[in-house]
């Protein structure tokens, strides 16, 4: 599954993500390259707490 990022410079250094399809799921890093890593790891992190959460409704 793929989804859109969006990167940007931080005023301080570095660079912010967010993932617009995942409500509330962003990221930094300090290059570029870093950001879009910790994003791969973000989206996956999100994807598994919904799945979770899932599991959570359905066994009530």
């Amino acid at each position: 599954m793929k989804f859109n990022i969006i990167l940007t410079e931080a005023d301080e250094g570095g660079y912010n993500v967010t993932v617009p399809a995942l409500d509330g799921c962003f990221t930094e890093g300090d290059t570029e390259q870093e950001a879009v890593s910790n994003a791969k790891q973000a989206i996956q992190c999100y994807l598994e707490g919904l799945e979770k959460l899932d599991k959570l409704s359905n066994s009530k």
